[in-house]
């Protein structure tokens, strides 16, 4: 089966918002009220995205500082409702080739926990590079934590998406 991966709309709320409070998912994802996930479909700097297999959303993407002047992208968050068939990676996948292909973004960077070694794997298994920690600069259910930087530069993309 394929992806498609579209661009959400409000009606997907209710998808996205169940999917980003799964069970475990409280520990390293984040999670947004309505008010907030509205507040960021009005904004032209946020696209959300949900990928389809079949018939069925598997899972969203949201990246903040689409088409940026300084051209840089952030995977604000990702999440998928069944982990550990691949799907995240798929998905992911396919939101960098939209962000290349549709945005002339330069670099599109993603941040995890450190210890989300599953999340590290699969980020660098569709073309991320750790870049280094920053300290306490993950604001997460009341607390700073420090935040892995990992990211992808257009020229990576391009020798990556020609082999």
């Amino acid at each position: 089966m394929t992806l498609q991966l579209v661009r959400a709309t409000e009606n997907d709320l209710p998808f996205i918002m169940a999917t980003e409070r799964r069970e475990g998912y409280d520990a390293f994802l984040g999670r947004w009220d309505e008010a907030r996930h509205r507040e960021a479909f009005a904004d032209a700097g946020h696209v959300y995205l949900v990928g389809i297999e079949g018939s069925s959303p598997i899972g969203f993407v949201i990246l903040r500082g689409w088409a940026s002047a300084e051209r840089v992208t952030l995977v604000k968050r990702i999440a998928v409702v069944a982990p550990g068939r691949g799907q995240g990676r798929m998905l992911l996948a396919a939101a960098i080739d939209r962000v290349f292909v549709e945005t002339d973004a330069y670099r599109l960077c993603i941040g995890l926990f450190p210890d989300n070694h599953r999340a590290r794997r699969a980020y660098e298994a569709v073309g991320f590079t750790a870049e280094g920690i920053a300290r306490g600069s993950a604001f997460f259910n009341g607390v700073h934590r420090d935040e892995l930087v990992m990211a992808q530069l257009r020229p990576e993309w391009e020798k990556r998406r020609a082999r």
